[in-house]
């Protein structure tokens, strides 16, 4: 096992020109294509484009469009929600539209737009 860590530290070490190098001796020495093994694997992540989209949909951020006529209300929900200190809330919600949180369930992105509407902010889920 030795040899096969001093073996994974110099091929790490190689820059890509060599790299590249290597790849094609191994090719000619033992008579394969890299290329051929790149389109294979490429051809499940082609069909799997369906399955791609529906992992998407998975996670949502909930960003803030507006603040609404009640800017402190959704401040501090803002921060309630995000853990901001005042001033890094207060500028998210200024600069509105922003991301008030990213990658989160569908059921959490509902809810945490229920709790922003409910102080008269104006959320969309992406």
């Amino acid at each position: 096992m030795a040899d096969l860590a001093k073996l994974v530290d110099e091929l790490s070490s190689l820059t890509v020109l060599e790299a590249a190098d290597l790849a094609k001796m191994l090719e000619e020495k033992w008579g394969v294509s890299a290329a051929a093994a790149v389109a294979v694997a490429a051809g499940p992540a082609a069909g799997g484009g369906a399955a791609a989209a529906a992992e998407e949909q998975s996670e949502f951020t909930v960003v803030l469009a507006s603040a609404g006529d009640k800017k402190i209300e959704v401040i501090k929900e803002v921060r309630a929600i995000t853990g901001l200190g005042l001033k890094e809330a207060k500028d998210l919600v200024e600069g509105a539209p922003k991301p008030v949180k990213e990658s989160v369930a569908k059921d959490e992105a509902e809810k945490l737009k229920k709790q922003l509407e409910a102080v008269g902010a104006k959320v969309e889920l992406k």
